[in-house]
């Protein structure tokens, strides 16, 4: 069966800007996908190329089944909600809402019962009669995507929806759009920069950089399983190791190199085993590094000062340096912190399970 969106080698160009490179995707029905990647990578240029806005220089484009080339943003099955929400400010509401039903013909009881099943789902009761200025910003986002969801588009895309909150609000909102979406079916695709947005939206990410997909996974696999050192250091932090293979011992490759490593490649993974004498680059997640006062004899263990310490309630965040200039990126719970913490420039020591150790493509 086809996927319900289909992307093959699409390409754009503005000028002698290459905004989007030969980029392929599938996006099957009643996912949540979203597009992440730093300003200017091309994520947005994909979504208006979706929407109809943008005319590929190249390539095709299909949503369910029919290839887009000759149909107008008024005529796909696609709707768009915009960071800046573009509400009409002398409208209620149920107004803005409504908008788009009206200018479909829609009218009477079968109006006014949708635009009450809309303002239920985005649960704005009450406040139906209010006008924009009246409401806070997780509001008028709400009123926002419900008047995107009005007409029941196939699809949705969302640019930067959540960009405007403050930290907390758009936390809340996060879990109540995944909740809508759950409860509608319809196919979203949300592209944001923000990369905790991203892991708690989406059911799958696709990373993009300079135009291009870098990697398309589910939300753990990319944090577990990056393929390069940029997916793995734009989704998330990490400690990049560069060595060469001097002894593969079954499933364990000793990794020579400034920080001597032992790495277990599971038999498993689809993951092509470096051969002897390879160049590697590994990667170590700060949470994968434990960091002791002492030294415990443990497999990759090194010596280290305490360079930074960030507190961050929950957990704080470790940069450490070994003698040669090798810097560690860490994080402890406080849980899992020594009852007589190490504190700035002393010495500790850091070990990590070579199980790991993220052996990347690159």
């Amino acid at each position: 069966m086809a996927p319900f969106i289909r992307l093959q080698n699409v390409t754009k160009n503005f000028a002698d800007v290459n905004a989007v490179n030969d980029l392929s995707l599938d996006i099957e029905q009643g996912e949540l996908f979203c597009l992440l990647g730093a300003s200017g990578c091309g994520k947005s240029t994909l979504l208006r190329m979706l929407a109809g806005f943008e005319t590929p220089t190249s390539g095709r484009i299909e949503i369910d089944g029919q290839d887009m080339a000759d149909v107008s943003p008024a005529d796909r099955p696609v709707n768009m909600m915009f960071q800046s929400y573009a509400l009409f400010p002398h409208m209620t509401v149920a107004s803005n809402i409504a908008y788009g039903l009206r200018r479909a013909g829609m009218q009477g009881a079968e109006l006014d019962a949708r635009v009450d099943s809309l303002i239920k789902l985005v649960r704005l009761d009450g406040l139906a009669s209010r006008k924009p200025h009246k409401l806070s910003g997780g509001q008028r986002q709400r009123v926002a995507l419900a008047r995107a969801l009005a007409r029941q588009p196939k699809l949705l895309l969302l640019d930067e929806p959540l960009a405007a909150l403050d930290k907390k609000l758009r936390e809340d909102t996060q879990f109540e759009l995944v909740d809508i979406q759950e409860k509608l079916g319809t196919t979203f695709i949300v592209v944001t920069h923000d990369q905790e947005e991203a892991m708690t939206l989406a059911t799958r990410i696709g990373i993009m950089d300079q135009g291009c997909l870098e990697q398309v996974d589910a939300p753990r696999v990319l944090y577990e399983r990056p393929k390069n050192s940029f997916v793995a250091n734009f989704l998330g932090t990490a400690t990049f190791i560069t060595g060469t293979v001097t002894k593969i011992d079954g499933a364990f490759l000793h990794v020579d190199g400034a920080c001597p490593t032992v790495v277990y490649l599971d038999p498993k993974s689809d993951r092509i085993a470096p051969k002897l004498g390879a160049t590697v680059t590994l990667a170590i997640r700060p949470e994968k590094i434990h960091l002791t006062r002492t030294k415990t004899g443990q497999q990759n263990e090194s010596m280290v000062i305490i360079e930074d310490i960030a507190y961050l309630g929950v957990a704080s965040n470790y940069r450490v340096k070994r003698d040669d200039g090798l810097l560690f990126k860490l994080q402890q719970t406080h849980g899992q912190r020594e009852k007589t913490p190490l504190e700035w420039e002393e010495k500790g020591f850091v070990h990590f399970d070579p199980a790991d150790v993220i052996m990347l493509e690159d």
